[in-house]
Parts: structure tokens; C-alpha cells; sequence
């Protein structure tokens, strides 16, 4: 399986690059989830990250993973 080396921007994910496993059309997953266990008081959650497009890449179109920090998706619910 192919994998890119992606940018996190925001969140707790803020400034690493990660591998990130390409889907069958060549491209990072439209969304990546981050399951967090629970710890102490602190109940469990999932930080939530968006695909999008790096602004000024040269050639092959590159990603980078935003922070979505309520799971901007319309509809979704936690």
C-alpha cells in the first residue's frame, strides 16, 4: 500500500508530518479521524482533520490535513 507524507495544520496534530495511506485514486482520504482514549477525567474523543489542497504547489497536486475542531461536517453529530 502507497503512502504520502502528509502536513497537519491546527490541532493537536499542528505542524507534523505523518505517512498517510493513499486510497485507490492516488489521493489522501477525504477525512482523517484520531481516535484520543480516555484519560483521567477527560472522556474519549475523535479529533477530527480535512483534506485540502496546499496553495501554490508546483506539478503534482499536494495535501495537507486541517483541524476541524467540532467535525465541521454538515449533519454530523458527536
Amino acid at each position: 500500500m502507497r503512502e504520502a507524507q502528509t502536513e497537519f495544520v491546527g490541532g493537536p496534530l499542528d505542524g507534523k508530518v505523518l505517512p498517510v495511506a493513499l486510497t485507490a485514486f492516488e489521493q489522501v482520504p477525504k477525512y482523517y479521524r484520531v481516535p484520543v482514549p480516555a484519560h483521567g477525567d477527560r472522556p474519549a474523543e475523535v479529533l477530527v482533520y480535512r483534506r485540502e489542497v496546499v496553495a501554490g504547489a508546483k506539478g503534482r497536486r499536494r495535501w495537507r490535513y486541517a483541524f476541524q475542531p467540532e467535525d465541521g461536517r454538515p449533519g454530523a453529530e458527536r
